[in-house]
């Protein structure tokens, strides 16, 4: 049976909804018959073996939708590859910014040990093998006197801030009034050795040096503001100045070796300030004497006032030839105090 909407009009009779709604319908039914799904439900109703009467073919054109065009203010797509990355999912948390570690407040040390005292700018820490280096050292470079001069230290040091304060007091105090007393003014410390990573007296596999933990000092003297050099291991310099600072430096620093300590300190001072059991300290420096002027090459001349020499015991008188010199004689006559002989005896000669 085909239905079309001429023929409805004309069999039934409605109102114009009723009429409307059927084509409608109609025009709904033949759209449908017109594309490849009904072929397709036809197919499905009575199998694909089942009879077909006609063959209906799609001709509507497939429309594919475009994209829209991409607006100028998008990022590039890498960019936004990157940023889709870094940002996190919806339930994942944030990752926490790494904050950087506040500064560590100064030292008591390093509080006390002001422009006024020393130059002395703090470094960085230095943590290296087996214990090397340390912490709140500084690089001191000159010591400030009480009158605003200062004592250049050449080169500088590098030493813990407890080493330096100890070393400036020591300056300031001590050795500056020294100076002073022997009419000159102190200008620089000359620095023969501070901080260095290395083993007791630069032996492989030794155990670490206080220079390896920046607590020592070597020192080989001064220089004074007349251009002149104190060098303490010097044994022409005045045997009282040498011992002035033997005592001052043992009194402050707890280790002390020099000249016949250990074979290793002949040319320098070494001294830090390790802490031992029951404060133990060590100070060993011997003060030599100064060398003499002219050393003594030839024996002293016999003085003219010296008794007689003794006679020396002859184990033979029967064989003149076989007494000692200076032994008694009849032929030997005395004239002052040296020995004539009257009538020499040609010796005989011996066998070597």
């Amino acid at each position: 049976m085909k239905f079309n909407a001429e023929k409805a009009t004309r069999k039934w009779s409605c109102d114009r909804a009723t009429m409307r709604i059927i084509a409608a319908a109609a025009a709904l039914l033949s759209i449908w018959t017109s594309s490849g799904s009904a072929v397709a439900a036809r197919d499905g109703l009575f199998g694909k073996s089942g009879p077909r009467r006609h063959s209906v073919k799609a001709t509507l054109p497939v429309v594919v939708p475009l994209p829209r065009a991409r607006p100028p203010e998008a990022p590039e797509p890498e960019q936004a590859a990157a940023a889709g990355k870094q940002t996190p999912a919806p339930n994942e948390k944030p990752p926490e910014q790494a904050v950087a570690p506040a500064p560590k407040p100064p030292s008591a040390c390093r509080q006390a040990l002001t422009d006024e005292i020393a130059v002395a700018p703090s470094i960085p820490d230095i943590h290296g093998p087996g214990g090397c280096g340390g912490d709140d050292l500084v690089r001191l470079e000159a010591v400030v006197l009480p009158d605003k001069r200062q004592v250049a230290v050449k080169p500088p040091a590098i030493l813990r801030c407890a080493m330096a304060s100890e070393v400036a007091a020591w300056v300031r105090t001590d050795v500056a009034p020294l100076i002073t007393s022997l009419g000159s003014a102190i200008s620089a410390l000359d620095n023969f050795d501070s901080f260095e990573c290395r083993g007791r007296n630069r032996v492989v596999g030794a155990q670490l040096s206080e220079h390896g933990r920046a607590n020592a000092l070597d020192l080989r003297g001064f220089q004074v503001a007349n251009g002149q050099s104190i060098l303490l291991v010097d044994r022409n310099v005045s045997r009282e100045v040498r011992e002035n600072v033997l005592h001052s430096v043992c009194a402050r620093f707890t280790t002390v070796l020099g000249p016949g300590s250990d074979g290793y300190h002949e040319d320098h001072i070494h001294l830090d300030l390790i802490a031992r059991r029951n404060n133990y300290r060590i100070c060993q420096w011997n003060v030599w004497d100064p060398m003499p002027q002219i050393a003594p090459v030839l024996p002293a001349e016999r003085p003219a006032e010296a008794p007689p020499r003794e006679e020396a015991a002859t184990s033979d008188t029967s064989k003149p030839d076989t007494a000692k010199p200076g032994a008694t004689r009849p032929d030997v006559a005395k004239s002052g105090t040296a020995d004539v002989v009257a009538n020499p005896v040609p010796p005989t000669k011996k066998r070597r």
